[in-house]
């Protein structure tokens, strides 16, 4: 058996992962390149077992040098489709783990499953549908980048340049923010003391006639005022007084988003207690719109959890946009 040289072992090392009809030519090149490399070191003296090594380790990975003749990439997602596969995984990251998430979360709830339950499944959930984006999405590129795929990203155009993000502090804002405040605020009372829903006065008992056939119901338990419908009001006033401090301050700070989000947990947390105890609503709403005075247990239930998750993501919204805010005013 004839023993294989270094040289032998390299070419073949090469080729074998090259298309046929590339092989011959590689061979053939890779032979006569590797003869003059290992020729010009001789001539220097240098011995020739050695010689052949330095040149072999000279042209490096042989199948790194495959690649190179076969046009192959050697990285998972190359420049080319690199800013493509991050933009989209982290417009999916944002969105497809929070809306399972809230699918589990809605779904438990509202089979009264327990807690500790609940949490699990959602963390489960969430990993899970990370895992899955993540790797879904890089296997769609990586075939791309594999298959040649040369049209799949749009050529950029300076109408791609972002607009500047509003940092939540001009004039603009607290004239905005006040107003929305102020129509909240009204909406309490006037749902207090008047009543927000027209109905027919034989409809129900209760309510503050508007006519000899109509009269008004509140939306909101009336046994809430003075105190829960009060402190609403205070946390009205409060959200007044820090969007007054922001524009004072001319922008948003960490002091600013975490009182910020301190109001909105307070918000939440008052609320879902309402609505565990199954206070929030005017019995005389729910006797209008669900047609009877008894609300079975199963329906009271879905009411509160899809109010609580209404109002849990508007809290969250509303902490998290003010952190956002804090920051952009902090890098600017």
């Amino acid at each position: 058996m004839t023993a294989t040289t270094l040289t032998e072992r390299y070419i073949a090392a090469t080729v074998r992962s090259l298309p046929a009809a590339l092989q011959e030519d590689v061979r053939t090149e890779l032979t006569a390149s590797i003869s003059d490399a290992v020729e010009a070191r001789t001539t220097q003296g240098e011995p020739a077992e050695q010689a052949e090594r330095a040149a072999l380790v000279e042209l490096g990975d042989p199948s790194a040098l495959a690649a190179d003749y076969a046009d192959r990439p050697l990285h998972l997602i190359g420049p080319r489709f690199y800013l493509t596969w991050s933009r989209l995984l982290r417009l999916l990251l944002w969105i497809v783990p929070v809306c399972a998430a809230a699918g589990v979360t809605i779904a438990n709830l509202i089979a009264d499953k327990p807690v500790g339950e609940i949490i699990g499944q959602i963390v489960v959930v969430g990993i899970t549908s990370i895992v899955h984006v993540a790797f879904w999405t890089t296997l769609v590129f990586f075939i791309l980048e594999r298959s040649g795929a040369t049209d799949v990203t749009a050529a950029w155009d300076p109408d791609q340049l972002p607009e500047p993000q509003e940092t939540g502090a001009g004039r603009g804002d607290l004239v905005a923010s006040l107003v929305f405040l102020g129509l909240m605020a009204a909406a309490l009372l006037w749902d207090r003391f008047v009543g927000f829903v027209l109905v027919a006065r034989d409809h129900v008992d209760v309510g503050v006639g508007l006519g000899a056939q109509t009269t008004a119901i509140p939306m909101l338990n009336p046994e809430l005022w003075p105190w829960w419908l009060g402190g609403a009001l205070v946390l009205i006033a409060a959200e007044a007084a820090l969007a007054i401090a922001v524009y004072a301050n001319r922008g948003w700070t960490r002091a600013f988003a975490a009182i910020n989000t301190l109001l909105a947990v307070v918000f939440a947390a008052g609320t879902l207690v309402l609505l565990a105890a199954g206070r929030l609503l005017s019995p005389a709403f729910l006797d209008f719109t669900l047609g009877r005075s008894d609300v079975p247990d199963e329906v009271a239930r879905i009411l509160a959890v899809l109010l609580g998750i209404v109002v849990v993501g508007v809290a969250v919204w509303d902490a998290i946009d003010g952190w956002r805010k804090a920051r952009r005013a902090g890098r600017s």
